[in-house]
């Protein structure tokens, strides 16, 4: 794909051997196909049965593809400044039969518009039918950034970010080259690849450079918040949600606020928004995503059997969604269930073999006793984040935990404070503060891991793993009363956080003189 930006001055024969060029070289090599790998709910219960729990009853609309009605669908059109086409499908007679299913590339156009999950196999189907669009047409600055648009959500859902995200880039700057200006679909598309390579100044500066060309576009704001979030300047991105909400209501909306609230201790709010969101899904891909996301908050809350049964519920509605498959995995040990937790974090690895689900696949071989499978995941979280750095991806944030816990801390405190200095967010804190812990200077580490937790500073106070962090930095500092007060809010927030240092948390406690009178995780078992 390196001759895939048009030169202005060519003539048109020279723009289509230059689009086929991306085309051929999109064609083969690392796209994916969708589907493959399979994998889904992990059952280890005869039986069985769907029951996230149900979403509000103001929400209960039952997305179209349960319904046995004619309708109309979203479909076929890049939503643009908020707006969307609907279209009635072929076939649908009123008052008759079943409604016809939108296509898999037309669901997959309307979802990468909407900057909302898409199916694999009609993200495939969608990038086929861009490809040969802009063969044809090479001066289609819509085309390509439809086309940016959906390599960079293959690339979000797959293994592919070193070849898919460098592709979606070089779509979206043609879009760019071919329309100059009034092209906020490519500034928006170029942000949100940004905030997915963990670079949110690049985010922020292309996401207001969209707001300023189109300031009513919605889906920019939600790149704001994504970029602001990213750089720890909460009081922005509530603002960019405010005006988000103004612009747009909706699934989409919905999700990006339960975000918001979570990060602002509004955890019901949060869970409420998740389930309407999930309600409104127009396509099983999107609402296994909200799903999976209200399974997240669950965990978060130490509420395992409900995030195991969303995230059970999301790989029901989409087999691909890989998070979900990873989140089995989390509830799964902590509910003592190793051998099926293990599985689910192989088929999460497979289809997306993501650093995170790595070192969290580690650590649970590591309390299980199994040092030398621990290496082997650890190793692998290296190497993932080596080759995710050849499509941009900044992984330095999961590579410093994880050589802080498991390699060189010293070198962990090289990387975070490097990472502190490019993007100063919460999460880097916490990290910051954990490594220099771990490299023995407790006095340094406080001020992070106080960034990290203070309410005056917008920290995730309700993390247990922050609230983990701090309590064994003061325990080092001998500040007895706070870091069993921190311990201790750790093992209350979710006493099943991880399989290592939850039982760290719990010795910690003892040491100082009192028991963990809290839930405590089941201890790993072998089925």
């Amino acid at each position: 794909m390196d001759s895939v930006v048009p030169n202005e001055k060519n003539t048109g024969e020279e723009d289509v051997a230059e689009a086929s060029a991306v085309a051929e070289d999109a064609g083969g090599e690392g796209a994916g196909d969708g589907g493959a790998g399979g994998g889904g709910a992990v059952e280890e219960d005869a039986g069985g049965k769907d029951t996230a729990p149900a979403p509000r009853e103001a929400s209960r609309t039952a997305p179209w593809y349960r319904r046995r009605a004619p309708v109309c669908s979203l479909v076929g059109a890049l939503v643009l400044a908020g707006g969307a086409v609907l279209l009635c499908l072929p076939g649908e007679r009123a008052g008759r039969g079943t409604a016809s299913a939108p296509a898999p590339g037309a669901l997959a156009h309307a979802a990468v518009g909407a900057g909302v999950p898409a199916a694999l196999p009609g993200l495939k189907a969608l990038i086929d039918q861009r490809e040969s669009r802009v063969r044809e047409h090479p001066r289609d600055a819509r085309s390509w950034a439809v086309l940016g648009a959906a390599y960079l959500e293959q690339g979000r859902r797959t293994a592919g970010a070193d070849v898919l995200y460098p592709r979606a880039e070089r779509a979206l700057r043609t879009s760019l080259k071919v329309r100059p200006k009034d092209n906020p679909e490519a500034l928006d598309g170029l942000a949100a690849l940004a905030n997915a390579r963990r670079d949110f100044r690049a985010a922020l500066a292309h996401a207001e450079d969209a707001r300023r060309r189109a300031p009513a576009r919605w889906t920019t704001y939600a790149q704001l918040i994504d970029a602001y979030t990213g750089l720890g300047d909460y009081k922005k991105a509530g603002r960019a949600l405010e005006r988000l909400r103004e612009l747009r209501s909706g699934p989409a909306v919905l999700a990006r606020a339960a975000g918001v609230y979570w990060e602002q201790g509004r955890r019901e709010d949060a869970q409420a928004a998740l389930a309407d969101a999930a309600a409104g899904a127009s396509s099983p891909a999107e609402e296994a995503a909200w799903l999976e996301r209200a399974g997240q908050l669950a965990w978060e809350r130490g509420e395992r059997e409900d995030a195991l049964r969303h995230f059970r519920a999301a790989l029901r509605r989409d087999p691909d969604q890989r998070a979900a498959q990873a989140g089995q995995g989390r509830a799964l040990a902590a509910l003592g269930r190793t051998s099926r937790a293990v599985t689910a974090y192989r088929a999460a690895l497979e289809g997306q073999p993501l650093p995170q689900y790595a070192l969290e696949l580690g650590e649970l071989y590591e309390s299980s006793g199994r040092t030398s499978a621990a290496r082997a995941q650890y190793a692998l979280v290296r190497e993932r984040v080596r080759a995710d750095a050849a499509g941009g991806v900044d992984g330095e944030l999961v590579l410093g935990l994880t050589e802080a816990d498991h390699g060189d801390p010293a070198s962990a405190v090289r990387r975070l404070r490097a990472e502190w200095r490019r993007q100063p967010g919460i999460a880097v804190a916490d990290a910051l503060g954990w490594a220099l812990h771990r490299a023995g200077d407790d006095k340094e580490a406080l001020r992070f891991a106080a960034i990290a937790t203070d309410r005056v500073h917008g920290g995730a106070v309700f993390s247990a793993s922050y609230a983990y962090h701090r309590g064994m930095i003061e325990r080092g500092l001998k500040r007895t009363a706070s870091a069993r007060r921190h311990l201790r809010e750790a093992l209350e927030i979710n006493p099943y956080f991880s399989p290592l240092h939850a039982r760290a948390a719990r010795a910690a406690l003892k040491a100082l003189g009192e028991p963990a009178d809290v839930p405590l995780p089941a201890p790993p078992a072998s089925g």
